[in-house]
């Protein structure tokens, strides 16, 4: 059916027929053809912040303050102005648009960071039902600590990792939880996973899965530590064991061989006795072709039993070339504490899952709204279209499945749900933007989008950095950008590696 470009035409067709079942929200996002970001104000007077990202409900801009100290969070409430002539959209905006202010309200400033922590600026995972906000502080890192109290001898230390639970609504701290001597991997928030109201933690230092439930009263509940145990009475079973075996190598009838042996098999049990997760792991792959001690985890939830689980090298895969890196994943019941499956970072088969069923990989929540029109493989046919382009192109398809699947598991909450990253609606370059979470290196050239049921016509243009260009050409830059949820608003910072102010534009629709 042919839609027009024009608004009022598309809401009057829009009441005159009636969309197939179960496709009413898909033919009401169409509209965002027409409404997009159409207006763009350079360089805007801004406070000097650290941008992270908006809320997944649109409500809530996060941002912290340059010291890594604080939480400043604003409300989107747009540019407003009267024009008493006849064509307002010829005349120039009022002065007070180039104001961070006039787009945003600020709410509350919140400090978060004690004495020797900073923020993580690039951690933030927020609970869509009681609009929690969950952010992390830690101190600095200590790369020669000792590997003692079982932990992993190469991870580096930090003294103190402190998970904060802030109501966004007025900024009030309800909870905190405090890691010790650990290593978590915040950065983009790949070593913690958020799924409904169950926040998995991953210890790379002592190989620990922390399962935290987030209450409705604002609270972290403690459920339960996957690592050297998987039932919540493994740990009580094994003192009594050893108490016993204890008690019988003293009381037996000869004492002094019972004694030796019995203190032989708990030595064997303090050095070289397995998790319980590895455990597990080896019961089910049937040979000893995985026994080293020093491997680190990266996880995420499939649902509110299953996690899929990432043993790696001691980085925790998180270098740039991690998909040359040996890899396996396992997919653990939390429940019944047994590896349902098992694969390699080449396996074929977990490619072919991915491809077909990435949406499983994606969600943060079973009743997420926004986050189920995010494009991938396989609810998108462009995306699907694009992937497999890519997969002709390889020159190698072993490596290209290892790229692949170097990405699991996907960081949380690390897509934008914003309409303009629709494949269905508009096609972009994806090296130079993307639905992902990830900066991406700046160019002086405007990013275009092109309407996919209109091939050549370009809806909208996004120019990050200075309108002029950048003044120095060989200086490389990188570009992030923030688009709001449902608005036609988007946010651009491009900031040089040498110290230069960040450049701030703001694009909306005039």
């Amino acid at each position: 059916m042919f839609r027009s470009n024009n608004v009022a035409a598309r809401v009057f067709e829009r009441q005159i027929f009636t969309p197939a079942p179960g496709t009413s929200v898909h033919c009401a996002r169409r509209f965002y053809e027409n409404i997009v970001p159409s207006h763009t104000i350079y360089d805007i007077e801004c406070p000097d912040l650290l941008f992270r990202k908006f809320s997944d409900d649109g409500q809530y801009l996060i941002t912290f303050s340059r010291n890594h100290q604080d939480l400043i969070v604003y409300r989107t409430t747009w540019l407003s102005f009267s024009c008493k002539d006849q064509y307002c959209d010829a005349q120039d905006l009022p002065s007070k648009a180039s104001k961070f202010e006039s787009f945003f309200t600020r709410l509350y400033n919140v400090t978060l960071a004690s004495t020797g922590e900073l923020i993580c600026k690039d951690f933030f995972l927020y609970t869509e039902r009681n609009q929690f906000g969950i952010f992390a502080t830690s101190s600095a890192q200590i790369h020669d600590a000792p590997a003692v109290g079982g932990a992993i001898q190469g991870v580096p230390s930090i003294e103190k990792i402190t998970f904060h639970l802030v109501r966004l609504e007025d900024g009030v701290i309800l909870d905190e939880r405090i890691f010790r001597n650990d290593y978590i991997n915040l950065a983009h928030s790949m070593g913690v996973f958020l799924y409904d109201d169950l926040l998995a933690v991953v210890s790379l230092r002592y190989q620990r899965i922390h399962i935290i439930q987030i209450r409705d009263s604002g609270v972290f509940v403690d459920v339960r530590a996957i690592g050297e145990f998987c039932r919540e009475d493994d740990e009580l079973f094994l003192n009594s064991s050893a108490q016993y075996m204890t008690r019988s190598s003293v009381n037996g009838v000869n004492q002094d061989d019972t004694h030796e042996n019995g203190l032989h098999q708990v030595q064997i049990q303090e050095v070289s006795f397995l998790s319980g997760l590895k455990q597990r792991l080896l019961s089910f792959i049937v040979q000893g072709i995985w026994n080293e001690e020093d491997d680190p985890t990266l996880v995420q939830f499939l649902d509110h039993h299953h996690l899929l689980i990432k043993f790696g090298s001691v980085d925790g895969g998180v270098a740039r070339n991690a998909e040359n890196h040996p890899a396996f994943f396992a997919v653990y019941n939390m429940e019944t504490t047994e590896i349902v499956a098992f694969y390699q970072n080449s396996a074929d088969d977990l490619y072919s899952l991915f491809e077909l069923f990435s949406d499983h990989f994606y969600s943060s929540s079973k009743n997420s709204f926004l986050m189920k029109f995010i494009s991938t493989h396989s609810n998108n046919i462009h995306a699907l279209e694009q992937l497999r382009c890519n997969k002709d192109k390889a020159s190698s398809l072993p490596q290209f499945v290892k790229k692949m699947l170097a990405t699991l598991p996907i960081s949380c909450q690390s897509q934008s749900p914003s309409p303009y990253f629709d494949h269905s609606l508009f096609r972009y370059d994806e090296k130079l933007i993307s639905a992902a979470d990830r900066h991406r290196q700046s160019t002086d050239h405007p990013i275009k989008f092109i309407s996919r049921r209109q091939p050549n016509i370009l809806k909208f243009k996004i120019k990050p950095g200075p309108e002029s260009g950048s003044a120095d050409a060989r200086a490389k830059k990188i570009s992030s950008f923030l688009f709001h949820p449902t608005l036609p608003l988007a946010i651009s910072v491009q900031q040089s590696l040498i110290l230069q102010p960040a450049v701030v534009n703001i694009h909306f629709r005039r």
